[in-house]
């Protein structure tokens, strides 16, 4: 898995909705609410597979100053992210 380097993206934030983006597309995003419960992360499959959706979440914990709590994933990709994370059975 390769380093993923924020640099080269701008992030936009709007209520409860984080997006990394580059010139060209959306490269993610997350959403989320006030207590931290991540609603819905999405990570562009070109971008996939470099540590993007664990530092979307990371962001997320910082801006809320809380621990994130997921919901039940709702896709099988959703829950290979929780496998990995060690957050799903």
């Amino acid at each position: 898995m390769k380093k993923f380097d924020l640099s080269n993206f701008t992030l936009q934030e709007s209520d409860g909705v984080l997006i990394l983006k580059n010139d060209y597309t959306t490269v993610g995003f997350v959403r989320f609410n006030s207590e931290s419960e991540i609603e819905y992360i999405f990570v562009n499959p070109i971008f996939r597979k470099q540590g993007l959706a664990k530092k979307l979440l990371k962001m997320v914990e910082k801006k809320t100053c809380k621990k994130i709590i997921f919901q039940d994933p709702i896709s099988p990709l959703g829950e290979k992210l929780l496998q990995s994370l060690g957050k799903y059975n």
